[in-house]
């Protein structure tokens, strides 16, 4: 009965170091979350740079795994090269190596007071208010935990000589070091995280289970064990992702290798070394991984270029050209493992939709005023990429929304539900122009020069508010929302006075009523893209992208620091009644819009 509930008690320990590992883990990212997104915007092609990136990243997502997955992921979306993702991928085993030194620490008799962290970090996350402080407060009781279940892994091998002497007698019997080294990879595969096994080493060394020259070659297995989980995430990916698997498995093997023949060779003199260099079994294990990925990454840095072209030559390209399909661009499901990238992917990938979106309204508005529907095809094809890339962000955005996300990114993704749709709508908007160009020509039907005068005078109106919008969307800029409001009256403005134009034309006999009717439908049309392009830029102050809610935010927010600041005897300048007023005239748009939209592609035989 002892003996099974030392076992219990083992597993309970193993089990609560696993939830700390990621209570660390996933504290550290949500409370870096912007750092991670500034930080992989800094890759280059400076190897060195590249390195520091990948072990940074890793420090702040405590798992080499994770980050590999994440490069993965970018090369598979083409924002990264297979040269710079091998140099990110070298500096995540750099920085993996952190974790093993933390855990070391367990050998210097703090594990009862680095437990008491896990207490300090549920106080910090109850009391403070302030978001940050409470996601640094999770990663501190993850922390904490995790030498709560080494302390109990500890603890169960000295108070169980039948575990303690069972283990013992099979390091004793298995020392081969092939053998060693496939313990290694096959219990990190199963655990899929390094950290954890360097761990579980650490707490055996250091209880006298496990050999120092066993526990090397151990080690040296963990380091392939771990390109597992890359192996895995590649699976369905592009050739290049494949590729950076297949490099992140190359560099671990060619390192263990290299240490495995050394080691086999001077096994004694290296043990002694280490030795020297820490009187702690388990600050000893640590070490040795860190010198082994310092030497590894050193040594095979010169080398990046031919590691790549030994890749590309084992993951040969699929013949058959480039596919025309239409797939997703950024997104990737493997960088829903660390929120504050994918939301980051999410918003390049709607910025590429908007970018189709206006392309396509370009193609068909020239169509419209010169009558040449040459690209029609490619409005077509570009549409139906469009209408697959809206309903891709569609569910990765729920997806993501399961996910823990910070207060402000849950707020973004939950604007971004409008935003794919108001630029899908836009994108039918284009659509629909392209049919009144076919039709009109196959109809000979055609406008005055006054009437594309003035279509072409509203249509530029419309592409510089299309500018606007996805820079204020883009670059979150709320100083930018007054101007932008007042063009959309303005547009509204000009569509009432072409309305008028167009009746005075029709009963002076200057137009047909078929072209007439082809006319006001594009303007009513151009000023439906107007309110969508509205939302999208208030999208960042609401999330249904509401003016009046949005400015009423903006409202709040400005008197509270004008109240702020009269107390500090300063003062600051609030929206006028006036702007409050203006923008609160288009309370009703946003549904107004939705329900023209649904009128208008009905019509014209649409789907949304």
């Amino acid at each position: 009965m002892e003996v099974v509930l030392s076992v219990l008690t083992l597993i309970a320990g193993l089990g609560v170091l696993m939830i700390g590992m990621h209570m660390l883990s996933e504290g550290l990212e949500r409370s870096a979350g912007k750092g991670m997104r500034k930080l992989f915007g800094k890759i280059s092609d400076n190897r060195f740079a590249g390195v520091g990136v990948g072990a940074v990243a890793t420090v702040l997502v405590n798992s080499s795994a994770a980050t590999t997955v994440m490069v993965i992921g970018f090369v598979n979306a083409g924002l990264m090269t297979l040269v710079q993702a091998t140099a990110i991928i070298m500096g995540a085993n750099i920085g993996t190596t952190l974790t093993g030194i933390i855990v070391a620490l367990s050998g210097f008799s703090l594990s009862g007071f680095m437990g008491v962290l896990a207490f300090i970090g549920v106080a910090v996350g109850m009391i403070s208010k302030n978001a940050t402080v409470k996601k640094i407060g999770f990663a501190i009781s993850g922390l904490g935990l995790m030498f709560v279940g080494l302390g109990l892994m500890s603890d169960t091998f000295k108070t169980s000589p039948a575990i303690s002497a069972a283990l013992t007698g099979v390091f004793e019997k298995v020392s081969f070091p092939l053998v060693l080294i496939l313990i290694g990879i096959v219990c990190t595969a199963l655990f899929q995280s390094s950290a954890a096994m360097t761990a579980i080493l650490v707490t055996m060394s250091g209880a006298g289970i496990i050999p120092m020259g066993s526990a090397l070659f151990v080690i040296l297995g963990t380091n392939i064990g771990t390109c597992v989980t890359a192996i895995i995430a590649s699976l369905g990916a592009s050739t290049n992702a494949k590729r950076t698997a297949v490099i992140h498995l190359l560099f671990n093997a060619i390192g263990t290798f290299v240490f495995a023949v050394f080691i086999w060779i001077f096994k004694d003199d290296v043990v002694w070394l280490l030795g020297k260099m820490a009187s702690k079994p388990q600050m000893q294990v640590a070490l040795f991984h860190v010198f082994f990925n310092l030497i590894t990454t050193a040594l095979l840095m010169p080398f990046i270029k031919p590691l790549t072209r030994l890749a590309s030559w084992l993951v040969r390209e699929k013949h058959g050209g480039e596919d025309e399909a239409p797939h997703m661009y950024y997104i990737d499901d493997r960088f829903l493992q660390t929120p504050p990238i994918a939301v980051a992917q999410v918003k390049l990938e709607v910025n590429h939709m908007a970018e189709m979106a206006q392309k396509n309204l370009k193609r068909a508005m020239s169509a419209v005023l010169t009558q040449n529907t040459a690209e029609r095809d490619k409005v077509e094809r570009d549409e139906q990429r469009i209408n697959f890339v809206h309903k891709g962000v569609s569910r990765y955005l729920i997806k993501l929304s399961s996910q823990a996300l910070s207060r402000s990114d849950e707020k973004f993704v939950g604007s971004l539900h409008h935003v794919v749709g108001d630029i899908e709508r836009i994108a039918d908007h284009a659509q629909n122009f392209m049919e009144d160009a076919q039709s009109m020509r196959e109809n000979d039907c055609s406008f005055t020069q006054n009437a594309l005068d003035e279509l072409e005078d509203m249509y530029d109106r419309v592409m510089t508010m299309f500018d606007e919008a996805m820079y204020i969307f883009q670059n979150n800029d709320v100083g930018r929302l007054n101007g932008f409001a007042n063009m959309e009256q303005e547009l509204d403005m000009i569509k009432r006075t072409l309305g008028d134009n167009h009746i005075a034309r029709l009963n002076a006999g200057g137009c047909s009523v078929e072209s007439g009717t082809h006319f006001y439908s594009i303007i009513s049309a151009l000023e439906r893209i107007g309110d969508h392009l509205t939302n999208i830029a208030f999208s960042i102050k609401s999330p249904s992208g509401s003016q009046r809610e949005a400015m009423e935010k903006i409202n709040e927010e400005q008197k509270k620091r004008a109240h702020e600041r009269k107390n500090s005897g300063k003062s600051l300048q609030v929206l006028s009644e006036a702007e409050i007023a203006a923008a609160q005239a288009d309370s009703g748009k946003a549904a107004e819009v939705a329900n023209d939209d649904d009128h208008t592609n009905t019509e014209q035989g649409v789907a949304l």
